[in-house]
């Protein structure tokens, strides 16, 4: 029996066991090779040679606490605003490092609570975004809660502050039952200000639950937020340096935000390393003050030479280029697959992040308590047996496809075609629920 407590979602079920990777494979203990086609938190794959090369380098160093200087972290911080924010000198500030996409979202919100002396916090419908203090609290997705699930039993542990949830952007590659959105996005944000009014901080992401914001959304959101009095927090955890195709997904819209996290591919795949990113305004309220906030470990030496030399990276290969050329053949296969399997009800997505939303019960009653797999988790082990790796972020019926930067076309192909043999298990699932349903 292992001493491991293991952290899975779904209570009951097993996980493969990893005992290698390269570029775009997983290693499984069974002898398999299986594509990564589904994981965030490695744009570059495995063991990519120059980020190992780094990091061995870095073996070297001394530990540096965050109250001491250190010049790799001054690097760093200069590197990330010459790669990711040449274009937005105008309002960025300055950089702090952390340890999780969660503990950015907690320094956040916190400051904006501390910035502005509200509580509440406000973020959309079906939001993700960490499972650490604040960042708990704006987690909506019922399932990830933070608590215990067990078979027919969830203990949720309480909230630490109000949370306002506002309408979530309705765009889509594909929507099997199309509907006409009743009236345009400012429209159906204008009700939420009194929301906003109450608020810390209104924060948005570009990803989870399958809402992919366009600038529409973001412009209307940042809008009402400042004429509100709340911070706009963009959580660029997923999508920042590169997964969107652009250095920043925000960079689609015309508005800037106060303050942008950073998480996931920040250290290339090869360190834990986050960040919170300050505008000029949000800095110029921290002079003269202390922002009472440590941490022994943020901003360790290695963790700084992970993010030097994924950034270097992401230049030299020009991964910007290659995921926007890769965002085309996903759209159009994912348009094709769609249409022919009936069970898929929605496709969206944006870059290399792409969410697959399955016909079945309605997310907000999933809560991870049962002994039954869901479908998208049947699904996706159908995949894994293929060998590829899908993800569902232990949701009942959605899929998602995040892999690695550097996949080519051919290995995004198959990829693509065992995700589409395998919704063919869907397609019977939601066909005897439709001919249940007519009898």
């Amino acid at each position: 029996m292992s001493r491991l407590l293991r952290t899975g979602l779904n209570a009951g079920s097993a996980a493969p066991l990893v005992v290698g990777g390269e570029g775009v494979y997983f290693h499984l203990s069974d002898g398999r090779k299986v594509l990564d086609g589904s994981n965030t938190g490695g744009p570059l794959g495995h063991g990519h040679p120059r980020m190992a090369a780094a990091l061995r380098e870095a073996a070297t160093l001394p530990m540096v606490s965050e109250g001491w200087n250190w010049r790799g972290r001054d690097a760093a911080a200069e590197r990330l605003f010459e790669v990711g924010l040449s274009e937005e000198a105008h309002w960025a500030g300055a950089v702090r490092f952390c340890l999780s996409g969660s503990e950015a979202n907690d320094l956040a919100l916190s400051l904006s609570q501390a910035l502005t002396g509200r509580k509440a916090i406000a973020t959309r419908e079906r939001a993700y975004h960490g499972l650490v203090g604040l960042s708990r609290d704006v987690t909506v997705q019922p399932h990830w809660h933070g608590g215990l699930a067990a078979p027919g039993e969830t203990k949720v542990p309480p909230p630490g502050a109000q949370v306002h949830v506002l309408p979530a952007p309705d765009g889509a590659l594909y929507l099997a039952d199309a509907t006409p959105s009743a009236g345009s996005t400012a429209e159906r944000l204008a009700g939420e200000a009194g929301k906003l009014a109450q608020s810390a901080a209104v924060i948005i992401d570009y990803t989870q639950g399958g809402f992919y914001h366009d600038a529409a959304y973001q412009d209307a959101m940042a809008d009402l937020a400042r004429r509100n009095g709340a911070l706009w927090i963009a959580d660029e955890v997923v999508t920042g340096l590169g997964r969107a195709g652009r250095t920043f997904a925000f960079t689609g819209g015309q508005s800037r935000p106060d303050i942008v996290t950073l998480g996931k591919g920040l250290g290339g795949g090869m360190a834990p390393v986050a960040a919170i990113i300050l505008s000029k305004d949000v800095l110029a309220e921290l002079d003269g003050r202390s922002w009472q906030n440590y941490g022994t470990l943020r901003g360790h030496p290695m963790a700084m030479a992970a993010v030097s030399a994924y950034l270097d990276i992401l230049v030299e290969e020009d991964l910007l280029a290659r995921v926007a050329a890769l965002e085309t053949l996903f759209a159009r296969r994912l348009r094709e697959i769609a249409g022919r399997h009936p069970s898929v009800a929605r496709v969206a997505g944006q870059g290399l992040h792409w969410t697959i939303e399955l016909f079945g019960p309605d997310w907000r009653d999933w809560r991870a308590d049962t002994v039954e797999a869901p479908i998208a988790s049947r699904v996706a082990a159908g995949a894994l047996a293929q060998g590829a790796v899908i993800g569902t972020s232990g949701e009942q019926v959605s899929l998602f496809l995040a892999p690695p930067l550097i996949i080519s076309e051919q290995e995004a192909e198959t990829l693509l075609g065992i995700l589409d043999e395998n919704l063919c298990l869907a397609d019977r699932e939601h066909n005897m629920t439709m001919e249940g349903a007519r009898g």
